[in-house]
């Protein structure tokens, strides 16, 4: 290739990645639903994108480091200490039970309906076990299901990668070993030491990674460029002195970092979740250009009835048998049984195992690719467009109702907690004062447990369930830090009170974010107009608010909840409702927030 066609490639190949993303996003549908047709469709009509045309035989190796930071990634999400009751029992069963049934089914129907020997089959078998967070957690957001369903799936995604990872590798090492030949078996002893080879990458990982993230205390930008260059290095050494243990490397790196006291991860990582969702692009889009046209004719029959295999009955007899006796309702057990799409990891592992197989002389190694594509492809395509409704129907669904938080205890935000609550919202509260927890109860409102804000400072804390965050104590300078800490917590937006405009606070009045209600209504104002006799009403939308009275929410006819904020004041629709604060005292009004005078 001339050095034109390589920028030329090399350019095509970002463009797609990144494209397809945002595409993606913008459609709220699984990006491998868009990034595969866009990878398979460029590799099949130019030779530009087309990876072994770019890198040549690099291709592999760059495949596997790739896997490795994926793998890495994926492991940092395994703290095993958040599992707790019956939900740690399901998803410990849906791996257990997922892996071995899965693995048994493929291996054992796929020498029939593809013709191939019985070690591919076995290696098919592991690669198709695993599923993954990213494909899916857009999915989940897209179909919106119960905080239970939710947190199972994503665990049990961000679990198996790894796990499947790990025998994958295992799995790859026993059939090299065995040099391609049933009659000697797997040579135990070459497994051990690719295990063994694979701990000790992950151990130097670990060391070098507590080096610099915890004495050293580099920062965030820093810091990811450590763990990137440590999960490369290591990967890359293992690699070198025995192949693709730098895949078992990467996986116990990133368990080490989560589980090991001192590390102090946070939950959002954001340069190295944008490194990750990056890498997950271009390879995805490469893996897609190497799947020709010709290489699907021969497995795409076969493909299809795998897939019904894997999603009729495969699925719902690991979901039916996990969930056994677990506390489960018939439609959660049906939905968990409808849900177990495949995603990069699948598509990382077979790129990568297939092509050293097929250099061996495997026969029929060359079907692993093209088959694992087929069955990424049909799996999210099913669960996607099928997801929803079979949710709805099931009964599974998350209300689409707003469920903010409210944060303060003071008399006239336990009103608006009622207020809210009265136009059918699902209101939680949190307080840091007991008198006020107690006030919080004595007013039939969900109270947050006492730790809740305390665990801001925990860097793996998540508000699970909250679509919208409302910091409304009377001090000013935590409302203003706690919309900066709490932002990634939350899975909605994050909003403040207005502190007072001569405030001499030390951050209120220089840190960003959401200001409810403009800047006639500050938190001092709310709160002298509620001891005067102001309240809090909720009316149909329509007509003006009556004189004195001024709208603070908008909540929408489906139930979401749309405030007044100093950048923007909703306006009211047929069939909404509005949640009004007045009348005004007798006293120098300060504004009325939908005018912003």
């Amino acid at each position: 290739m001339t050095d034109d066609e390589i920028l030329l490639g090399i350019g095509l190949t970002v463009v797609l990645a990144v494209g397809s993303q945002i595409l993606a996003s913008r459609l709220r549908i699984p990006a491998l639903i868009v990034l595969l047709p866009a990878g398979f469709t460029a590799g099949a009509l130019t030779h530009v994108i087309h990876p072994d045309q770019l890198l040549g035989p690099d291709f592999s190796a760059l495949v596997s480091l790739s896997v490795a930071v994926i793998l890495y990634d994926a492991g940092l999400g395994l703290d095993l200490r958040h599992l707790a009751g019956r939900t740690r029992g399901v998803v410990v069963r849906l791996l257990l039970l997922g892996v071995v049934i899965t693995w048994a089914a493929t291996a054992g129907i796929a020498p029939v309906m593809f013709g191939m020997p019985l070690e591919v089959a076995v290696m098919l078998g592991v690669i198709l076990v695993v599923s993954g967070p990213t494909v899916v957690g857009p999915l989940l957001e897209h179909v919106r299901p119960t905080d239970k369903m939710r947190r199972i799936l994503i665990w049990e995604g961000s679990l198996i990668d790894p796990i499947g990872g790990i025998l994958g590798a295992l799995v790859f090492h026993a059939i090299s070993a065995s040099q391609i030949e049933i009659g000697k078996g797997f040579q135990l002893g070459q497994l051990l030491i690719s295990l063994a080879v694979g701990l000790v990458g992950g151990v130097v990982g670990a060391a070098l990674l507590w080096l610099t993230l915890h004495t050293l205390r580099l920062g965030e930008t820093l810091g990811t460029l450590a763990q990137l260059a440590t999960v490369i290095a290591v990967s890359a050494g293992c690699d070198i002195v025995r192949d693709d243990t730098g895949l078992i490397a990467a996986i116990v790196a990133g368990l080490a970092v989560t589980n090991l006291r001192g590390f102090d991860m946070p939950t959002r990582r954001p340069f190295f979740e944008t490194l990750v969702q990056l890498i997950i692009g271009l390879l995805f889009i490469s893996i897609a250009a190497t799947v020709t046209p010709a290489s699907l004719k021969p497995v795409l029959l076969p493909s299809l009835g795998l897939i019904a295999v894997l999603v009729l009955l495969v699925r719902p007899l690991v979901a039916y048998a996990s969930t056994h006796r677990m506390g489960l309702t018939g439609g959660e057990r049906a939905f968990l049984g409808w849900m177990a799409p495949r995603g990069i990891v699948a598509a990382a592992t077979a790129s990568t195992f297939s092509a050293t197989l097929v250099d061996k002389g495997l026969d029929g190694a060359s079907k692993i690719l093209p088959t694992t594509f087929l069955v990424i492809v049909g799996t999210v395509l099913l669960y996607g467009l099928t997801a929803g409704p079979v949710a709805e129907r099931l009964g599974v669904v998350r209300s689409a109702r707003a469920r903010p938080l409210l944060v303060g205890g003071d008399p006239w935000v336990i009103d608006l907690g009622r207020a809210l609550r009265s136009a059918g919202l699902d209101v939680l509260m949190w307080a840091g004062q007991e008198q006020q927890r107690e006030s919080i109860s004595r007013a039939g409102i969900e109270l947050a447990p006492g730790e809740l804000l305390a665990a801001a400072t925990d860097p793996e804390a998540r508000l699970e369930g909250v679509t919208a965050v409302f910091l409304l104590t009377d001090d000013d300078d935590f409302n203003a830090l706690a919309s900066v800490v709490v932002r990634d917590m939350a899975e909605g937006r994050v909003y403040r009170v207005g502190p007072p405009h001569e405030s001499h606070a030390v951050l209120a009045p220089y840190t960003g974010g959401d200001v409810l209600f403009g800047r006639g209504l500050v938190r001092h104002t709310l709160a002298e107009w509620y001891e005067q006799g102001a309240r809090f009403a909720v009316e149909s939308a329509g007509d003006a608010p009556p004189s004195g009275r001024s709208t603070l929410f908008v909540v929408r006819a489906d139930g979401r909840l749309d405030p007044v904020t100093e950048a923007h004041v909703p306006i009211a629709a047929a069939g909404d409702s509005v949640v009004l604060l007045g009348p005004a005292p007798a006293m120098p009004v300060h504004g009325d927030p939908s005018t912003g005078k």
